[in-house]
């Protein structure tokens, strides 16, 4: 679900999938970490910050990025309707599934079953 300096652009609009552009200099693509089905976090910012998104998708092709699940955005959590323009996609660990796991192992070692 995580991969190291994974960062590609996208100039899609709208709220479908997003189709990526490559990867930014010094980065690596979605498809070269994950191939296809592979969830992963990731994140969508527009070039001013206005417009972003994180959220758990995959790959249903190497430069398509399926957004499955939304987490948080700046749309009141909904998909974003992105405008035109160049955008950052990257890998991300959405903080809301930190706090999930972190809650779960608690309350594991709580129960003395760790």
């Amino acid at each position: 679900m995580l991969g190291d300096r994974v960062r590609e652009t996208t100039t899609t609009t709208g709220t479908g999938n997003l189709t990526l552009a490559g990867a930014a200099t010094g980065f690596v693509t979605f498809d070269s970490v994950f191939g296809t089905n592979t969830p992963c976090g990731y994140a969508v910012a527009s070039s001013g910050g206005a417009e972003w998104e994180v959220g758990i998708g995959h790959l249903s092709g190497s430069t398509t990025l399926v957004r499955d699940s939304v987490i948080a955005s700046s749309n009141s959590g909904a998909a974003v309707n992105f405008s035109s323009g160049t955008k950052d996609v990257f890998c991300t660990q959405p903080a809301d599934t930190i706090a999930t796991r972190g809650l779960v192992t608690a309350q594991i070692a709580s129960r003395g079953l760790r």
